[in-house]
């Protein structure tokens, strides 16, 4: 976003353009020479810290991206030290973010000078007004060239997201499970045997689980795609199970789990799990674009 000092003071501005005026001595009975014509200069292309299938992402604006991360991370107390390379890790989300805009180009889509002048407008009205708006984007590094760069990128890349994301639907197929988690698998033993022996799953849940978030339900874990299960060991057994099979016992990083699966097949996506969902495609769309895309990083942390 980009504007620097009170540049923005300017979003109103923008129509504005200077003209200059050249007046020429027409004198009677005066013969002008010709002057030869000017040889433009060749534009000096700035330096680049990556090439992206030809396009570069300037060196600056990474420059730029690489402080803004630092101090969003200094004002959540996180050490830098602890962040490894975070340099060429937000090198690399400006790299998917063009690779994003970069599809949304080839298939048509284009974002003109007035929707950008627009979309400024309205983030200045967000932020109290042009001054406030030009103090914001000067203290986070930004110009008005490099707002526009960065906007136009932001808004083609937005579109192709919504287009990947809408390719998942409001339904699909999911597994409606439970489960009970201890902390030693002797417990687990001793649960297993209480079942064998016709003990219901959710009172030995609610009565023994370490899981507080769903104890209160027996162990009820919801319905859920694959995949969408924070503890991937649980995902995976839930996935192996038909209605009504109760698992062996699993160790995962949390303890000894014993997973029931109740139902299974197609049903309506939470809203958390079609975002989980939509946030994967772009995943594996991006992942499959960067195998086939030409990427020259030029930059060094």
């Amino acid at each position: 976003m980009s504007l620097r000092n009170r540049a923005l003071a300017g979003l109103s501005l923008l129509c504005i353009a200077a003209t200059a005026c050249t007046a020429l001595p027409f004198l009677a009975g005066a013969t002008a020479t010709p002057s030869p014509t000017p040889i433009p200069p060749t534009p000096t292309l700035p330096p680049m810290a990556a090439l992206v299938n030809g396009e570069g992402i300037w060196l600056s604006d990474w420059e730029a991206e690489v402080q803004r991360y630092e101090a969003a991370q200094a004002s959540l107390g996180i050490d830098l030290a602890t962040q490894g390379e975070y340099e060429m890790q937000v090198l690399q989300a400006l790299v998917d973010r063009l690779l994003l805009a970069q599809a949304a180009r080839a298939a048509g889509v284009t974002v003109s000078g007035e929707q950008i002048d627009a979309r400024l407008e309205e983030l200045a009205a967000t932020r109290g007004g042009n001054e406030a708006m030009g103090a914001w984007l000067a203290e986070n590094a930004y110009t008005l060239d490099s707002f526009k760069r960065a906007l136009e990128v932001d808004m083609l890349a937005a579109h192709q997201v919504e287009q990947i994301s809408a390719g998942v639907g409001e339904n699909a197929d999911q597994v409606h499970a439970a489960h009970i988690l201890v902390a030693t698998r002797d417990e687990a033993v001793a649960l297993q045997a209480e079942l064998a022996a016709g003990a219901e799953f959710a009172d030995l849940a609610s009565a023994y689980s370490l899981d507080a978030s769903t104890r209160p339900a027996g162990g009820d874990l919801g319905w859920f795609p694959p995949g969408y299960l924070l503890v991937p060991e649980v995902d995976s057994a839930a996935w192996g199970l038909s209605p009504g099979e109760t698992s062996d016992i699993i160790e995962s990083s949390l303890g000894y789990h014993i997973v029931r699966v109740i139902e299974r097949g197609e049903h309506a996506l939470s809203s958390e799990a079609r975002l989980a969902l939509q946030t994967r495609a772009v995943e594996e769309w991006l992942a499959a674009r960067r195998a086939e895309s030409l990427i020259d990083i030029l930059a060094a942390p």
